[in-house]
């Protein structure tokens, strides 16, 4: 039996038992080592509060509708950011190889089966700490957020949120050309986004808000475009009163609930503000085929391999995964005192 986390009601996630999966032709088996919690959609799971927890949804129409939940307690398996060893191949599989390090999504699991046609893509690169490789799916979201806001050199771009995947489109931000402006609520988070990049911090709770001064530092006339990572509806709200007129906001946060704080017969109208919804499920319409979710992810990873993004200082914790009840609850209710949450399974102990 292997090792697996679930949810089993709102604020309950414990470790319970699985039986390993068949291997299969064509496919490997990848024992996990590494296994990074997201603080936005996985804590929509431990809250209660996703969509999939109340509603269907209707995958043929693209619809969430009443009725049955898509999914109910216990959910076992969420997580996106994992990192593991290959230790077993199918006969006729020729990459990736035993022991080649893998990272991908599999969820918090001891081990997993894949198609080794898609871990083959999904090798760590060389020197690369197997911990940093947990990063690969949230910096090919905070890239795709970088590429939905069409950003161009020498524009301003004001970025809300500064967690994990807010941090990382500052810098994929500043990368491209952009004069950062970060905005956040704590201060810990402020200050590392200067390091990161920023040109410009604001705390979000600065008096009048942080439009405000996101216009002061740009000569009156507000940001080219903004990238919003909270799931906040008052940051979004903010974000749009931060950009310039027909100026762009991209919402990449996952938002929950009723849009409370969000006045869209304010600057929303009257500056005539474009809302782009990105998500990692596509790359921006204009890109193209140029853009997948397999080059997402390879050039962030090669940015990483380079050097020219540092994740390690993102890395705030490395527990066991039996702490993981403890973990989330860190996440949940001091997230202050924590960035990127990292379980660590008993084979990266021995490996």
């Amino acid at each position: 039996m292997a090792l697996v986390v679930q949810f089993t009601g709102p604020r309950r996630v414990d470790v319970a038992e699985e039986a390993p999966s068949p291997l299969g032709a064509g496919q490997v088996r990848v024992a996990t080592w590494y296994s990074g919690i997201s603080a936005g959609t996985e804590l929509t799971a431990y809250r209660g509060s996703n969509p999939y927890l109340t509603k269907t949804w209707d995958a043929a129409s693209r619809l969430f509708t009443d009725g049955a939940p898509a999914f109910s307690y216990p959910v076992s398996g969420w997580g996106y950011q994992e990192v593991g060893q290959v230790v077993e191949a199918a006969p006729d599989v020729t990459a990736p190889r035993v022991g080649d390090v893998v990272y991908g999504i599999w969820g918090h699991r001891a081990e997993t089966v894949v198609p080794a046609a898609i871990a083959a893509r999904r090798l760590l690169p060389a020197g690369v700490d197997p911990v940093h490789g947990v990063f690969a799916r949230v910096g090919a979201i905070a890239l795709n957020a970088v590429l939905a806001a069409d950003v161009h050199l020498g524009e301003h771009v004001v970025v809300f949120g500064q967690g994990v995947i807010g941090l990382l489109a500052t810098r994929l931000a500043e990368l491209n050309g952009a004069s950062v402006v970060a905005v956040d609520g704590l201060a810990d988070r402020v200050a590392l986004a200067s390091r990161f990049g920023a040109a410009h911090t604001v705390r979000a709770d600065v008096p009048g808000g942080a439009a405000v001064t996101v216009r002061s530092v740009t000569g009156g006339a507000g940001a080219d475009t903004a990238i919003e990572l909270s799931g906040n509806y008052r940051a979004l709200h903010e974000a749009i009163r931060s950009v310039r007129p027909a100026g762009r906001v991209v919402a990449a946060g996952f938002y929950q609930g009723e849009a409370g704080g969000l006045l869209l017969g304010e600057e929303f109208h009257h500056n005539r503000v474009e809302i782009v919804a990105s998500q990692i499920g596509g790359t921006p319409r204009a890109l193209g085929d140029r853009w997948n979710h397999d080059r997402l992810l390879q050039v962030f990873m090669d940015l990483v391999a380079t050097g020219r993004v540092d994740v390690a200082p993102l890395v705030s914790h490395v527990v066991p995964v039996t702490e993981v009840a403890s973990a989330f609850e860190l996440i949940d209710r001091r997230p202050a005192e924590a960035l990127q949450v990292v379980l660590g399974f008993p084979a990266a102990q021995v490996s």
